[in-house]
């Protein structure tokens, strides 16, 4: 297909669809019998669609609109669903990768400093736990948040 029957066809389906002028294509449609039959079978299937009458029920925008805000709230309770577990899976995979470092470091602090041995261990677990209890308590800030906005 031609360059210009291919924006003669796209024009006319956007006059239909969108309301726009069909005036630049007319000079096209006048000189090109094939998309002059495309136009006036679109026109002719929007005129036989336009005659059939469909009955929609009187609730349907009110149920339409009730569907949407449920879908909506569903997609913000589940907003932390994904973000919480990869941030989790970031924590856990950081936190093996470099516990031999810090557990190295935490060490040296402890003999340097004169630390006892159990304070050493007490810092190793909260550097642990950390990431965890901050993730949780953005998770829970967040609900809080959005249950508050709910009422």
């Amino acid at each position: 297909m031609r360059k210009d029957c291919e924006r003669a066809r796209r024009a006319i389906d956007e006059r239909w669809a969108e309301g726009s002028d069909a005036a630049p294509v007319e000079a096209h449609l006048a000189e090109c019998a094939e998309c002059a039959e495309f136009a006036r079978r679109t026109e002719s299937a929007i005129q036989a669609a336009r005659t059939v009458a469909v009955e929609v029920p009187r609730d349907l925008a009110f149920r339409t609109q009730f569907r949407v805000s449920l879908r909506a709230q569903e997609m913000r309770g589940n907003a932390w669903g994904w973000g919480l577990w990869v941030s989790l899976a970031l924590s856990w995979a950081v936190g093996i990768a470099s516990a031999p470092l810090v557990w190295r470091a935490l060490e040296w602090v402890g003999r340097n400093a004169g630390l006892p041995e159990l304070g050493v261990r007490l810092a190793f677990g909260l550097w642990w736990a950390a990431p965890v209890a901050i993730a949780a308590g953005l998770w829970a800030f967040d609900k809080r948040r959005m249950e508050e906005e709910e009422r």
